[in-house]
């Protein structure tokens, strides 16, 4: 059975160029991925921080004076 396995996975017709292109394309691709999880992250926190200083600034104006 492992024999027919790694007989089955070594008759892929592609060759090491095909390969070498796929794994730079996702190289690329995460890469992308990476910077936009930063970029979302990065606007996260500044919405976040809009709410907070929003929601000081509510309840300050709640308290009696």
């Amino acid at each position: 059975m492992a024999k027919a396995l790694i007989g089955y996975m070594h008759s892929d017709l592609r060759t090491p160029h095909h390969l070498t292109a796929e794994n730079a394309r996702l190289r690329a691709r995460v890469q992308e991925l990476e910077k936009l999880v930063l970029s979302l992250k990065s606007e996260n926190d500044g919405l976040v921080a809009a709410h907070t200083e929003l929601l000081e600034t509510s309840i300050q104006e709640m308290q009696p004076a």
